[in-house]
Parts: C-alpha cells; sequence; structure tokens
C-alpha cells in the first residue's frame, strides 16, 4: 500500500512538473513575441529619427526632442490609461452576457492583459485573455472568444465614427478615402459575425483531422456569439466614443507639448490626424500599425500643422513621443497586467 502512495505522489510530481514546464515555455514564447515586435517598433523609431536628421540636421533635431514639456506628455499617459478603464464596463456587459461569473477585480485583470497584445495583427493577439478565463473559470475558449471579437469590433467603430465626424470638420475630399479603408477593415468582421463562410470553409475541411479541433470552437463560439445580440454594439459606443475621444485629446496634449500653438479650434483636425493614422495603420496588417501608423501621423501632421510651424523634424519627434505614450505605454500597463494573469495559467 505505501508503494502504490508512492507512486502515486511521485506522478502528482512528475504532473506538476510537466505542467511547470509547459507554463514556462509559454510564457518565454509570448516575451520573445513582444520584445521582438517592440524591437521592430524601436527599429522605426530610429529610421524615423534618421530620416529627420537628414532633413534637418542633428541639432536641429536634438533641440526639438529636448523642447518637450513633460509635465503635458505625462498628462497624455493618465488621459490614455484613464480611457482605456472607461471601456472596462462594456468588457464587463460582453462576459456576464457569456455567462462568465468571476469577480470585477479578476476580470478587471484580464481585461487589462488584453492590451498586452496590441502589438498583435489587427489585435486578434487579444484572444489569449479567452485562454485565461478558461484557466479561471473553467469555460471553453470558444465560448468567451465572442468577447474578445465584440471588444476589437466595437473599438474600431469608435474609431471609424469618430474619425467620419471629425472629416466633417476637416474636409469632404477625404470621405471616399476614408470610407473605403473602412470597408477593407469591416471584411474580416464578416467572417466573424456570419456562419455561412465558415460553414463552406468547414465543409471543404472537414476530412482534414488537425482542423477537428479548429471546427469544434468555432461552432462554440458561433453558438455563444448570438448571447450577445446586436443591440449591445449601440451600447458599447457609449463607452467607446468618449474612450477614443479621451485618447485623441492625449494626442493634442502630446502636440501641445512640442510647443505648437494650438487652440480648441484645432480639436477636430488633432481628431482626424489621431483617427485617420490609426486607421490606416490597422488596414495594413502589420503587427502593432508598426511603421505604417507612423508614416500617417507624420505626413497629417506636416499636412495639417505645417502652418502652425510643424516641420518633419517636429511632425518626426511628436510621431516618437505618441507611439510611447499609445503603443509602449499601454504595452507596460497592459504586460503588468498579463504577468499578474499568469498565476490562473498553471491551473
Amino acid at each position: 500500500m505505501a508503494r502504490t502512495n508512492d507512486g502515486t505522489s511521485y506522478l502528482k510530481e512528475v504532473g506538476k512538473i510537466k505542467k511547470e514546464v509547459d507554463f514556462r515555455k509559454r510564457v518565454d514564447k509570448l516575451k520573445l513575441v513582444l520584445i521582438s515586435f517592440l524591437a521592430f517598433s524601436f527599429v522605426v523609431f530610429l529610421v524615423i529619427a534618421g530620416l529627420a536628421v537628414l532633413n534637418e540636421g542633428v541639432g536641429t533635431f536634438v533641440s526639438t526632442l529636448e523642447s518637450i514639456n513633460l509635465f503635458y506628455f505625462f498628462l497624455a499617459l493618465v488621459v490614455i490609461l484613464l480611457a482605456d478603464l472607461m471601456m472596462f464596463p462594456k468588457w464587463q456587459f460582453f462576459t456576464r452576457r457569456l455567462g462568465v461569473r468571476i469577480s470585477w477585480k479578476k476580470n478587471l485583470l484580464v481585461y487589462l492583459s488584453m492590451f498586452a497584445m496590441e502589438l498583435t495583427p489587427g489585435r486578434w493577439g487579444r484572444a489569449v485573455v479567452s485562454f485565461t478565463l478558461n484557466r479561471i473559470t473553467g469555460k471553453d475558449f470558444g465560448a468567451t472568444f465572442p468577447a474578445v471579437v465584440a471588444d476589437v469590433f466595437t473599438d474600431f467603430l469608435g474609431f471609424a465614427l469618430l474619425s467620419l465626424i471629425a472629416i466633417f470638420f476637416v474636409g469632404s475630399k477625404y470621405i471616399i478615402s476614408s470610407l473605403v479603408i473602412m470597408i477593407l477593415l469591416l471584411i474580416p468582421f464578416a467572417f466573424m459575425f456570419h456562419k455561412t463562410p465558415f460553414r463552406l470553409f468547414k465543409r471543404a475541411l472537414s476530412r482534414v483531422s488537425f482542423m477537428k479541433t479548429f471546427f469544434e470552437v468555432g461552432e462554440m463560439y458561433f453558438e455563444n456569439n448570438t448571447k450577445l445580440g446586436g443591440g449591445i454594439y449601440a451600447y458599447s459606443l457609449l463607452y467607446t466614443l468618449p474612450a477614443m475621444f479621451m485618447n485623441s485629446v492625449a494626442f493634442y496634449l502630446i502636440v501641445y507639448s512640442f510647443g505648437i500653438p494650438l487652440n480648441i479650434l484645432y480639436l477636430p483636425v488633432i481628431v482626424f490626424i489621431y483617427t485617420s493614422s490609426a486607421l490606416f495603420g490597422m488596414i495594413t496588417g502589420v503587427p502593432g500599425s508598426i511603421g505604417a501608423t507612423e508614416t500617417a501621423l507624420i505626413a497629417y501632421l506636416v499636412a495639417f500643422l505645417g502652418g502652425l510651424g510643424v516641420t518633419f523634424g517636429i511632425a518626426a519627434a511628436i510621431t516618437i513621443f505618441t507611439r510611447i505614450a499609445n503603443l509602449w505605454f499601454v504595452e507596460a500597463f497592459g504586460f503588468a497586467a498579463m504577468a499578474y494573469t499568469f498565476r490562473y495559467w498553471k491551473k
């Protein structure tokens, strides 16, 4: 009997070690991916800085960087954090509709951990929180993934609507190009909200053995997606629109921190520059929109604010600090939250 107990204890210990090794492998792989994307972002910063130096000289560009008023920059960081926290009730609502029952504190950590995935293409890396919720609640991945899709989609809606509103203040000549970008960005969501493409795909590959799990998760996803209902997207805009506007205000503060003489009348222009640059970055599918959003920001800043003294060098400096704020800073608090939720992955 004693030997049996010893054998059982040994097997349990081996199982624990195996789980710990698997856990470490997942975490290390995730860290490697995020660090690689951040390194890519840093390289883009160096390219932007190099172009600014070639355009205006080392001394001028360094002086531009040194001219930033850090009070307004750090105020912008606070505004960004508040904007992201403002959208938590939306996430809480999605998960509750899907039958997820956890404390709001745990759910807040899960929600914040999603922002560690801002660097992934189209933000679809946020799906990792469905795995976290599975470890906490036992809910299957496919049962909570609709919340992730709804969150990404409503964020996009907020950007799109705010951009369209700003266009009417900036100039109607940008409407067609903006609408084309928005329609293209809507295409992936058509596959997520309508089951017909999934059925056709399943019918064509149903005999492929390794696709079995994918199709099982897909069926569960579409079954649970109906629980959200169409009305939740209109409701979510009550949180998304103000939050996206606050992100634009943060951008306004960063531009202002470089001594650009902005006033309240320039706010629609700032909103358009920020939202349109983000949408342009999204359509490329590049991780974190790195390179694409920076290019759009510089081009728009020079085009719209050149009359206020925004040169290529100043636009480059503003762009670098903007991306530090809305990408690196967001990644930082997102990964801090995700690091905390890793403890649930061991279960």
